[in-house]
């Protein structure tokens, strides 16, 4: 490999707060938009692609599946992250449910989002952080989104809090 190749990878990969090897293999996996050997990755990858064209910008499965607590009658969920230039309607919701897609025998719930601002963390975000499964992302920003919010978790800058038996994000006093 080219020392200016490998350099390159290297540098992607600590953006996105991988290993190279990881960033490699989900690099070589999601290329064509399909997570090889997986049916129904690659599925759920078609679906959002059709539905958000050009604009979709990653998917990520997250809520208690993701989290393996699950239940018989618990849905998938997926964020699909599309760029700020495709309106958040309902109409995105509608063109989902011409043709829902399942995971795993479960009923795939999409959830369709604009990207965080650049420093935002709310508690979806730090959600996906903790637990959400990247399955695609077109320019990798999510995973160092992600990953900042790891290290301001474990930085204690970030905490969970429970009020009235839900959790919520703030960050630390």
């Amino acid at each position: 490999m080219p020392p200016a190749l490998h350099a390159a990878l290297q540098a992607a990969a600590r953006a996105s707060g991988l290993s190279l090897n990881a960033y490699c293999v989900r690099q070589l996996a999601q290329a064509g938009l399909g997570v090889a050997g997986d049916e129904d990755a690659t599925a759920l990858l078609a679906r959002a692609r059709a539905v958000a064209g050009d604009a979709l910008s990653a998917v990520v499965l997250h809520g208690s599946w993701a989290r393996g607590e699950a239940t018989p009658a618990s849905d998938v969920d997926a964020l699909i992250v599309v760029e700020s230039r495709l309106a958040l309607s309902r109409a995105l919701y509608r063109a989902w449910d011409a043709q829902p897609i399942m995971w795993r025998g479960r009923r795939v719930d999409p959830h369709f989002v604009h990207p965080a601002p650049e420093g935002e963390v709310s508690g979806l975000w730090a959600e996906l952080a903790l637990d959400g499964i990247v399955l695609f992302e077109r320019d990798w920003k999510l995973s160092a989104h992600l990953a900042r919010i790891r290290r301001a978790i474990v930085a204690g800058r970030l905490v969970r809090r429970v009020v009235h038996g839900q959790p919520y994000w703030t960050e630390a006093a």
